[in-house]
């Protein structure tokens, strides 16, 4: 395996355990909702057995899982999906500012403790620059019509 192949392939494995962890919350429960950081609002939500924290984390377990299907489509795994160089470069730059700006703004939640904040930032982190590593090691390539 390319050194390219093996950060896109990590990337893509890092998005299925993101999504699956995800749908995790949904059959774990409030507790599960709170232990993961998703704050007192979703899981007082699941509490009551509201339809919208489901949704939303459906709706986050879907868009990694698709973020999973471009790192492995980059990697040569599957088959090459659209846009697939754009789409890298913007996972990329969701996750990196997502680690590097949301510790450093007062969210203005009281439910996020600052450890939470931190761990969970460093986590998105490497998450982040594992996309980029593989993005940037594999540009060449994305270019052309084959496979890695």
């Amino acid at each position: 395996m390319n050194d390219a192949r093996a950060w896109l392939v990590a990337a893509g494995w890092m998005s299925v355990a993101a999504s699956m962890l995800h749908l995790a919350c949904i059959v774990g429960g409030p507790d599960w909702y709170r232990f993961l950081g998703a704050g007192e609002d979703m899981a007082r939500g699941a509490e009551r057995g509201a339809l919208f924290p489901i949704l939303i984390t459906l709706a986050i377990a879907a868009i990694l899982a698709i973020w999973a299907a471009y790192a492995f489509s980059a990697a040569g795994m599957i088959v090459r999906l659209p846009l697939i160089r754009t789409a890298l470069v913007l996972i990329s730059a969701i996750l990196l500012i997502r680690a590097t700006v949301l510790p450093l703004m007062p969210v203005g939640r009281s439910d996020l403790s600052a450890a939470f904040l931190c761990w969970s930032s460093a986590i998105v982190l490497v998450y982040g620059l594992t996309f980029a590593i593989g993005t940037w090691k594999a540009w060449p390539s994305l270019s052309l019509r084959g496979a890695l």
